[in-house]
Parts: structure tokens; C-alpha cells; sequence
């Protein structure tokens, strides 16, 4: 079996989620990813995470999460000679992602109509916060930011409470999913059309309106506006109930796992036949869930109700959800080794695919700052004595 992007050389100069993800979804599917970030101010994830030692090491858990299979090298943009190293790497490659504002790096002469003409097979993916058009496209946002302003935070929560985000970044990894697909779709369109690349764009806030589709479709059809709504559907038999224990979301959804439900429950008598029954009927079949479920564990009810086929879990924590056997016997994780150093240990999650004849898998540890620039300046020519000079100049990091 051969990895799916063996051979595809990815110049990832992003930083914090978003577009570091996109590129770490290309490196476990066998792309050369090359992480290229400032030798003085290098990607901020590399400070923050949940273990205080590591961020002071510039190796936070964020930075680690999505930073495996890709090499690192440190490169000074703002100085002539750095810009002229990326242009060289450029002329190697077959992808460029950057997540900076719009424009900045056309002013630094580093945008697709310049690279394009070193390279015309580049695919150059830009990420940011608004995109390159319209009247915010100036602006700069984080995932928070892009939530509040595209409606998800307003919809969030319990009617008449304050605002709420996501738990987790949701649109900051939808973002850099969306960008990893659309540049396998302009590679792909690369091989149709004779080689040439082309420019991608990827805008968080467009990618939160994706994300919010249904909600948006609705609205747009008949003002009916998404409104706080906790853990409350239309139908009663989709919801969160306490049991005798803890919380349980059961998803009866349609109108099969509705009567297995019931009659799984002993209250055959609240089937409906339809779904408008089933709206009108909520304050009622709501009451009955609440008073059922809370008689019994919810042990008991996950046996029961998934041995009828009605879709059914506990509300766990992330640490409960890690010692299920289910999720330890799929291939989503990857433990690094004990003789891995001073990682050896880390775990890591890879993809959420799997591919039958082309392995997606992790194989290089997160690298330091700059780990890999004499590597890759040597593969471009220089001689040890130039690697030597860019470094004390500040344009590659310094040598330990």
C-alpha cells in the first residue's frame, strides 16, 4: 500500500488551528508537509495547551494535537534573504497554505500571481478570517469571534441565557477540513487540466454559515428565525433526560425508532402516527420521559433502549469516553512510543477516515522550531558555511 499524497510537497506557513489542520490532514494521508514559521515569533499554539512545562518549551498540546508527520523549518519573512529562500522551496512544491490577512502577503510579493509564475502547478490555498473580498475581509477573528458574528453563539444554550460557544473550536477544525478537501479538489483538477494549479480560498466565516445550514435554509424560507433552544428538539423523543444516575440523550428520531421507543418504555399508548401528532404531543410525551428515565440508571437504559434500536448514550466526560473499548479498537488515536524521547507517550488523534488501500497514519514526532532547516536549505543548494550566515542573521534560527 502507498500513501495517497506520497510525493506532494506542502509548504504549511500557518498558524494556531485552522490552517495548521488542514495540513496536518495532508501530512497523515503521506504528504511532505514543511511547517515554515517565524524564528522569533513562531506559531502561537506552540504556547498553549494544558501543560504549563510544555508551553514554556514551545511544544503546548495545541501545537502538538496537529503538528505530527510534518518537518519545521524557520523562516524570517520579513527580511529580503528569507523571501528569497521561500521562493526557492516554492519552486519545489506542489501546495502553499497560509492563513495571514488578505493582502499580506501580496505585499511581500508572495502571493499567488507571484509564486504562480515560479510555478504555474502551484496550488496556493489562502485561509482567513472574512476572505479577500467584501467589506470585512481587513479584519482579523479567531474561532469565538467568527461563532458570535455568524449567528452560532445566539442560537446557543438555554432560551434566555447569555450567549454561548461551542466547547470545542468547531469552526477552526470545520475550517481546516474544508480547506485539506478543496486542495485535494484543485490537485485533482490539477492532473485534468495539464498541470496547472490554481488559487483556493477558504474563509472561516463562510465555512460557520456552511455549518449552520439547515438553521440558515429556514430562516431564509420563512423567517423563522434559530433561537435558543438548550437540549430541546421538536420532538420530545430527542432530548437529554436524568436518569436515577446521570443525564441521557436518547434520538428517537423518526417514526419507527419513535414506536420502539414507546413500547420498549411500556407506554405503546403515546405512539403517533405522524410527526405533526408528535409536535403537538411534546409537553406531554416530555413529562412521561422525564418522569420514566428517572426511575432507572442509565446502564439500564442504554441496554435497553440500544437492544431495540433506539439511538441512546450517557453524557460522558472526554476521560470516560477514552476507556470505552469501542473507541480504543478504532484507528483514530496514535500513541507514540516510550522510546520516542521525551514525547514518547503522546497521543495524537490522526483522521476521521479511514482509507481501504492507503494507510492515513502518523510516523514523524511534532518537531522544534526550525528542526529541519539545514535539511532543507542543504536539498536547495546551500553550502554548510551559507546555512551558517543565515543563521547568525537572524533569517533561519539559530543553531544550538
Amino acid at each position: 500500500m502507498s500513501n495517497v499524497l506520497e510525493g506532494v510537497r506542502v509548504l504549511d506557513l500557518t498558524h494556531v488551528l485552522a490552517g495548521p489542520f488542514a495540513g496536518y490532514q495532508l501530512a497523515v494521508m503521506g504528504a511532505e508537509v514543511i511547517k515554515i514559521e517565524s524564528p522569533d515569533e513562531p506559531d502561537q499554539a506552540r504556547f498553549q495547551g494544558s501543560d504549563a512545562q510544555l508551553n514554556d518549551e514551545g511544544m503546548g498540546t495545541a501545537f502538538l494535537s496537529q503538528s505530527s508527520n510534518k518537518k519545521s523549518m524557520a523562516l524570517n519573512l520579513k527580511t529580503e534573504r528569507g523571501r528569497q529562500v521561500l521562493r526557492q522551496l516554492v519552486q519545489t512544491a506542489d501546495v502553499l497554505i497560509e492563513n495571514y490577512r488578505p493582502g499580506a502577503f501580496d505585499a511581500l510579493k508572495l502571493g499567488y500571481a507571484d509564486l504562480s509564475v515560479l510555478n504555474p502547478k502551484l496550488v496556493y490555498c489562502s485561509i482567513s478570517a472574512f476572505g479577500s473580498t467584501g467589506p470585512r475581509r481587513h479584519l482579523t477573528a479567531y474561532d469565538g469571534v467568527v461563532q458570535a458574528y455568524a449567528g452560532m453563539m445566539a442560537m446557543t444554550g438555554e432560551p434566555g441565557t447569555a450567549p454561548m460557544k461551542c466547547g470545542a473550536p468547531v469552526v477552526d477544525y470545520a475550517t481546516g477540513t474544508t480547506a485539506a478537501m478543496a486542495i485535494l479538489a484543485a490537485l485533482l483538477q490539477r492532473e485534468k487540466r495539464g498541470g496547472r494549479g490554481q488559487f483556493v480560498e477558504v474563509a472561516m466565516s463562510d465555512v460557520a454559515m456552511i455549518l449552520t445550514s439547515s438553521h440558515l435554509t429556514g430562516y431564509l424560507w420563512n423567517g423563522a428565525h434559530p433561537e435558543q433552544k438548550g437540549n430541546r428538539y421538536p420532538f420530545a423523543t430527542i432530548g437529554c433526560y436524568q436518569a436515577s444516575d446521570a443525564p441521557l440523550v436518547i434520538s428517537a428520531s423518526n417514526l419507527r425508532q419513535q414506536r420502539r421507543l414507546w413500547e420498549a418504555l411500556g407506554r405503546a399508548d403515546l405512539v403517533k402516527a405522524n410527526n405533526r401528532e408528535r409536535v403537538r404531543a411534546y409537553a406531554e410525551e416530555a413529562d412521561a420521559l422525564k418522569q420514566i428515565i428517572a426511575t432507572q440508571t442509565v446502564a439500564h437504559w442504554e441496554a435497553l433502549l440500544q437492544s431495540c434500536s433506539v439511538p441512546v448514550s450517557r453524557v460522558q466526560r472526554m476521560g470516560e469516553m477514552l476507556e470505552d473499548e469501542h473507541v480504543k479498537s478504532r484507528p483514530v488515536l496514535h500513541r507514540f512510543p516510550p522510546e520516542a524521547g521525551p514525547l514518547g507517550g503522546l497521543t495524537v488523534p490522526v483522521a476521521g477516515f479511514q482509507l481501504s488501500d492507503s494507510p492515513v497514519a502518523v510516523h514523524r514526532l511534532p518537531q522544534r522550531v526550525g528542526a529541519q532547516d539545514a535539511e532543507l536549505l542543504a536539498e536547495l543548494g546551500y553550502a554548510p558555511q551559507h546555512i551558517e550566515a543565515l543563521a547568525a542573521e537572524g533569517v533561519i534560527a539559530a543553531r544550538a
